[in-house]
C-alpha cells in the first residue's frame, strides 16, 4: 500500500508526464488516499486532464479538485461566441444527434440537456464543447431516455466485465432496478472503478449508476 507521500509524488509524476498539462501550476496533496489537486490552469481542458491523470494513479482512492480556470487574455471570448462554436461542434460531431442537445452559456461555463437514447452520446456531446476557448467549465445535464427494454442489461453488463482483462468480475456484483445499475464489491484501484464504470455505462438502457465499490488497496 502507497503511503500518502508516494501517492503525491506518484501523481506529481503522472501529472508532469502528460503533455496536455502544466503541471508547474498545480499542487497536489494526498491524505488517506484522497488526493487533492490545487492551483490554476489556462483552460478547462487542462482541469479535466488533470484530474483524470490522478485518477489514473495506482493506490487513489478519490481525488478532489479545486483547480480554478483562469483564461489568458487571448483565449477570452463572449458567453455568445461559446454558445456558438458549441453548436457548430455539436453539429459536426458524427456521434451527437442533429438538434438533440441544448447548450446554455453563463460566465464561460456550458451546460448541456437534452434526451438520448445511449450513455456514449452524453460523453461525445460533452468531449466536443470541453476543449473550446473561452470554456471555463462544463455541466452535463443531459439524460438519457433509451427506447429499448432493459430486461437483459445484468447478463449483458456481467459479461462484458468478465471480458476485460486484469479485472476480476467475480469481486463485483450487479442489479438492475429499470434503467439504474447499482455495483457492489471491491476493486484493486480507482482506475479499475472507472473502467467498471465506462463499461456499465456501454450497456443499452443504462440511465444511472449508482457506484458503491470499494477501492481495496
Amino acid at each position: 500500500m502507497s503511503t500518502d507521500r508516494q501517492l503525491q509524488q506518484d501523481v506529481i509524476a503522472e501529472l508532469g508526464w502528460d503533455a496536455a498539462i502544466d503541471a508547474s501550476r498545480i499542487g497536489v496533496e494526498a491524505k488517506d488516499g484522497i488526493v487533492t489537486l490545487s492551483g490554476h490552469v489556462e483552460s478547462y481542458a487542462q482541469k479535466w486532464s488533470a484530474e483524470r491523470a490522478a485518477q489514473r494513479v495506482g493506490g487513489v482512492k478519490g481525488v478532489a479538485v479545486e483547480i480554478d480556470v483562469v483564461l489568458p487574455g487571448s483565449s477570452q471570448r463572449t458567453d455568445a461566441d461559446i454558445a456558438s462554436a458549441a453548436r457548430h461542434a455539436l453539429e459536426w460531431n458524427v456521434l451527437v444527434p442533429r438538434d438533440a442537445i441544448a447548450v446554455m452559456v453563463e460566465d464561460g461555463h456550458i451546460t448541456l440537456s437534452g434526451d438520448v437514447e445511449w450513455a456514449y452520446v452524453r460523453t461525445a456531446a460533452e468531449s466536443s464543447v470541453r476543449g473550446l476557448l473561452g470554456v471555463k467549465g462544463v455541466s452535463n445535464l443531459i439524460r438519457i431516455r433509451p427506447q429499448i427494454k432493459p430486461g437483459d442489461v445484468k447478463v449483458k453488463i456481467e459479461a462484458a466485465l468478465q471480458r476485460r482483462a486484469h479485472l476480476d468480475a467475480r469481486a463485483i456484483s450487479v442489479e438492475v432496478d429499470k434503467g439504474t445499475v447499482t455495483l457492489a464489491g471491491t476493486v484493486d484501484s480507482l482506475a479499475e472503478r472507472v473502467t467498471v464504470e465506462n463499461a456499465v455505462w456501454n450497456a443499452p438502457g443504462v440511465q444511472k449508476v449508482v457506484d458503491n465499490l470499494i477501492v481495496a488497496r
